[in-house]
């Protein structure tokens, strides 16, 4: 049992990792386009806007899939 929450402990601390890293990423994307200003968007960074906000709601389909875990007694 120790080894599965271990298991269980490394996976959510990457989960936070990647967490902090997309909400890192999806900022500094939202600062560029503040300071490229609302018209003045390239394509390019409307697809960098995309991809970051794709990346987000990843990670919180995966944060939602532990907690239902968690709730059905799967975990710890």
């Amino acid at each position: 049992m120790e080894d599965k929450r271990k298991t269980w402990r490394e996976q959510e601390e990457k989960l936070v990792a990647r967490w902090n890293a997309a909400a890192a990423h999806y900022q500094a994307v939202q600062a560029e386009i503040a300071e490229a200003g609302g018209e003045a968007t390239s394509e390019a960074l409307v697809h960098k806007a995309t991809r970051a906000r794709a990346e987000m709601d990843a990670v919180r389909r995966q944060v939602a899939r532990l907690k239902v875990e968690f709730n059905m007694g799967k975990r710890y």
